[in-house]
């Protein structure tokens, strides 16, 4: 990479830009970006046709949206903030509370973004690898925290890996973290969570004495809608107004607050097709794991396979066989719960693929 004409700040110049899913081809499945494989809920596209007042700005606040949430859950509606998808929020959040010499803890592998998103506020990323199972160790991140933590981040379901937090581990985390550093319990997949013994955001900010909770939630994945960009945070109003002010003005476009709104409207539909995904992931690691994987538990509409150092090479028999899906390099593929017809394509790849796995490789469950 050649020298920049201005000066830029070195952790910035080192920072690989966000690289998103990879687009299928024609005849082939993406399962690389976790998004909804069903059409917009009914009554969507006519919100969004309807929104035409394209001269006009944005309501800033989307104060509509703000107040069918804060209804929905009980909540003021200072209590809730609008973005342009969950992970906007989630960077303004970190923007107001962590700066140069701080540090944000996170588990990893984690969210892809979480690294990105502290460099870029000036702080110090602390990833905690995961434990046993792929899952949040929460044990360790409580032991990271020093006098310089100021931001945790907690992804339940994980994203790429799959298993949740418990409610019980999580209530236990938070009696072992500083009351002043803020958690950010990261909920973008919680509607396909069908483990009655995860966490629930809103359950947690239901009890008494959390008040450093930020619950994160977005339209993009189970209310398919990825392309408008909208999110959504729910957490102590002092919190969300500092949030809202490192927020780019006017980033939730009126197209994504109606669209969000019928969305809500049409619920009973949406519910139906979670079933149908849950379902679906449900059958996809049980086949998985019946060829030959050790698959961990999955409770958002993903799966994860550990191909470790084999990752490149297995992510490309899947696309030679139709499939686009997310690898991460050395640690494993994510492949997203997509079409129906997608899941015998990747049970027939995905079995070819472990027998070409050494014998102790960890990612391989065969006899």
């Amino acid at each position: 990479m050649t020298d920049a004409p201005v000066r830029i700040r070195p952790e910035i110049a080192a920072l690989p830009p966000y690289k998103q899913g990879t687009q299928a081809g024609p005849g082939a499945y993406k399962l690389s970006s976790n998004e909804n494989p069903f059409d917009p809920l009914p009554g969507v596209v006519e919100a969004v046709q309807a929104a035409t007042a394209l001269n006009r700005y944005p309501d800033a606040s989307a104060a509509r949206l703000r107040g069918r949430l804060a209804e929905r859950f009980g909540v003021s509606v200072d209590e809730v903030h609008i973005g342009a998808g969950s992970v906007s929020i989630l960077a303004q959040l970190i923007l107001a509370a962590a700066g140069p010499g701080d540090e944000v803890l996170y588990a990893w592998r984690s969210f892809e973004a979480y690294p990105g998103l502290v460099l870029i506020a000036g702080a110090n990323p602390v990833q905690v690898a995961l434990g046993e199972g792929a899952r949040h160790d929460l044990d360790a991140m409580a032991a990271a925290v020093t006098e310089r933590t100021r931001v945790i981040i907690v992804c339940s379901p994980n994203n790429p890996t799959g298993p949740v937090v418990g409610h019980d581990e999580f209530e236990a985390f938070l009696g072992k973290v500083p009351r002043d550093v803020l958690v950010i319990l990261d909920e973008a997949y919680a509607e396909f969570v069908t483990d009655p013994t995860a966490v629930d955001g809103l359950r947690v900010l239901g009890g008494e004495g959390h008040p450093n909770v930020v619950v994160l939630r977005t339209f993009s994945k189970a209310y398919g809608l990825a392309a408008l960009r909208v999110g959504y945070a729910i957490g102590h109003a002092r919190i969300l107004d500092a949030a809202r002010s490192t927020a780019i003005p006017l980033s939730v476009t009126a197209h994504a607050e109606a669209a969000a709104l019928a969305s809500l409207d049409a619920e009973p539909e949406l519910l139906e097709r979670v079933e149908v995904i849950a379902e679906r992931r449900d059958a996809l690691v049980a086949g998985l794991r019946e060829a030959g994987w050790r698959v961990p538990d999955a409770q958002g509409n993903f799966v994860w396979l550990p191909t470790g150092a084999e990752t490149t090479e297995a992510a490309e028999r899947f696309i030679e066989g139709g499939l686009v899906v997310r690898p991460f390099a050395g640690d494993g593929i994510r492949i997203s719960v997509g079409e129906h017809e997608s899941v015998e394509k990747v049970l027939a790849v995905a079995a070819s693929v472990v027998r070409t796995l050494p014998e102790a490789h960890p990612g391989r469950g065969l006899a």
